[in-house]
């Protein structure tokens, strides 16, 4: 597997070339968020709109979503531009984050930490996907059809936005769950075994934790809970593949 990038003789710097390092690989980071941002700005009204699709299919006929704040029109696209920038230069961020750490790791550490990295975007990117396309919808439609007769659905562009960052920041992290289980396994902090011993208290855990970073609604806590659970079964199984391949290693 081909390494990622990383600075000649990082390992041997003192500490004022490490913080110089650091800064250089800060400004590329903030480069690239720039450029993206500036990229997609043109297009800020638009994404906007897709980012609220889910919710202007579920209002009823007539009702429109709302700004309160006379600036939120220009705004909330703005801040939402700015935020799927930062997501999507997060392959990028990571690949600096690695270049800077990587001289410090031992080569069967970079073995590792390579599948990991890669592993962690695609699912932080498969979380926010899940979230928009499977867990928004369905929190937008419980929540539309359960008020009172009446009373005219109109929400305002900003809170929807906030509602929305954190659906997908909370999924996105998430969804890092097997990572999280595969290197406490690999670092042999605790053993596929024990993690199993532990399945009853980890799903209440689960249900637990969702309880306080969704809606207030079993709907929401239900949407967050079970994929917790089944990402911290399939970091479990694949430790156990890891835990069976170090064992005939040893033998």
């Amino acid at each position: 597997m081909s390494q990622l990038p990383v600075s000649p003789d990082t390992a041997e710097m003192p500490l004022v070339s490490h913080l110089i390092e650091l800064r250089t690989r800060l400004m590329r980071v903030l480069g690239l968020l720039l450029v993206m941002f500036f990229s997609l700005v043109y297009f800020a009204n638009d994404i906007y709109e897709w980012l609220s699709l889910p919710l202007r299919a579920l209002l009823p006929a007539g009702s429109t979503m709302i700004a309160t704040d006379v600036t939120s029109p220009f705004m909330a696209p703005f801040k939402l531009t700015f935020f799927v920038a930062l997501f999507a230069s997060i392959p990028y961020i990571l690949v600096q984050i690695w270049g800077f750490i990587a001289p410090a790791l031992y080569q069967n550490e970079r073995r590792i930490a390579i599948p990991l990295v890669i592993s962690s975007v695609l699912l932080f990117y498969a979380g926010i996907a899940f979230a928009y396309f499977i867990t928004l919808p369905a929190i937008l439609g419980f929540f539309t059809q359960i008020g009172p007769e009446g009373v005219a659905i109109m929400t305002d562009i900003n809170l929807y936005l906030d509602f929305a960052l954190k659906l997908f920041l909370v999924f996105g992290v998430t969804f890092e769950i097997p990572v999280a289980v595969l290197v406490l396994i690999v670092a042999r902090v605790i053993s596929c075994d024990s993690l199993a011993d532990k399945r009853r208290y980890i799903i209440v855990g689960c249900f637990f934790v969702a309880m306080f970073i969704t809606p207030p609604d079993a709907l929401s806590m239900a949407m967050l809970a079970i994929p917790m659970w089944l990402l911290f079964e399939t970091g479990l199984f694949f430790g156990r593949i890891i835990e069976k391949q170090r064992r005939q290693a040893a033998d």
